[in-house]
């Protein structure tokens, strides 16, 4: 949707219906914290099975709140660079004012087993 319809595609109606589902803000604000996570971290932290955080992912790249990258194996996904500064302040206000609510997911994120490594 970025490169298709430009910035003015992002519109607070647009926002809020991408940030309705709370696996997607979760997803969202994740990302955020961590810069970037793979669908394996994503599945880990979430408690989720991969085709549903998968097909949330999908819809997160496609609202252009997301953009993805392959390294080998991985497709790492972190907060798109031309998302607005407006979209971005609002990710950050909803992550500092909902640490508990993510703190679970943390929790298992850090906890998990053999994470891809990235490269530099």
């Amino acid at each position: 949707m970025l490169k298709k319809l430009g910035m003015l595609a992002f519109t607070p109606d647009l926002i809020c219906k991408t940030f309705s589902d709370p696996i997607r803000v979760r997803i969202a604000l994740l990302v955020t914290r961590e810069k970037e996570l793979c669908v394996c971290e994503l599945t880990c932290a979430l408690n989720e099975v991969q085709p549903k955080i998968s097909r949330h992912l999908a819809l997160l790249r496609e609202a252009g709140v997301l953009s993805d990258r392959r390294q080998g194996q991985w497709i790492y996904y972190s907060v798109h660079p031309e998302l607005p500064d407006w979209v971005i302040q609002i990710m950050h206000i909803m992550l500092d004012a909902n640490q508990a609510w993510l703190n679970e997911s943390h929790q298992r994120l850090c906890a998990m087993q053999d994470r891809p490594n990235r490269c530099c």
